[in-house]
């Protein structure tokens, strides 16, 4: 069948992966450092990924293609989701053994929950604009950037964020800085392995997303990557 299906120019992609983020039916990966279309039959040839691409590498064609399946895009959607869950798992330092083993490790938790709270906080400064972008336990970290509201509004922000992880806080509202300019300089002098952003459900959050993807292109690392939404009363509302 014809049908309007994406585009990208090989020549122009720069690797930066912002598509493969923006894609919500994930048929966008990069694969030998460019974006590919993974299947047609995962796009639904609306262009969500057009306006994350900062080279204009992504263009939309009408052309002979498989039609767009919702079920197998629903698949690889889960497919995914546990991908990343097995990532994030493996980086909190959880001994449970698998992903699936989860809840194991909410039963630590509340098996210590008579006793005095443990601060996961690995390192000082934890303000953004206080970090040295060459400090030495950023090497090799998996980076927590949180909007510092968060630790007000999610009680368990330490078992459930923090622990494993190097944390980096601050407001972007609020802040006279760029933080894209740090982030780039971050990922430059150090070797990060992955970034959790932990951000309130208001719209002045949106700007540590922002400077986190931008940091990425201005420096040309794209690393492993997630967000984590939570609302005014304190709930993940997107992961």
């Amino acid at each position: 069948m014809k049908r309007n299906i994406i585009k990208i120019d090989e020549e122009k992609c720069t690797g930066c992966g912002l598509c493969v983020n923006a894609c919500h039916e994930g048929a966008l990966q990069l694969i030998d450092g460019k974006a590919k279309l993974v299947t047609d039959s995962y796009c639904d040839g609306l262009g969500a990924c057009l306006p994350s691409c900062p080279a204009d590498a992504i263009h939309i064609e009408e052309r002979e293609a498989d039609a767009f399946d919702e079920e197998a895009v629903k698949q690889r959607m889960l497919s995914l989701k546990a991908q990343q869950q097995h990532q994030a798992h493996e980086a909190s330092g959880c001994n449970c053994g698998s992903v699936n083993d989860r809840h194991c490790c909410n039963d630590n938790a509340n098996s210590n929950a008579s006793a005095a709270p443990e601060s996961r906080l690995r390192q000082w400064p934890v303000q953004i604009q206080l970090v040295p972008a060459n400090a030495p336990y950023l090497e090799g970290a998996h980076l927590l950037v949180a909007a510092d509201c968060t630790a007000y509004a999610y009680a368990n922000i330490h078992n459930d964020f923090m622990r494993g992880k190097i944390t980096l806080i601050g407001c972007p509202k609020l802040d006279d800085a760029n933080y894209a300019d740090k982030f780039t300089e971050i990922l430059k002098s150090r070797n990060i392995k992955s970034i959790t952003i932990l951000r309130m459900q208001v719209p002045c959050c949106g700007g540590i997303v922002h400077a986190i993807k931008t940091a990425m292109v201005n420096s040309g690392r794209m690393i492993p990557w997630n967000v984590v939404v939570i609302d005014t009363d304190g709930n993940i509302v997107e992961e």
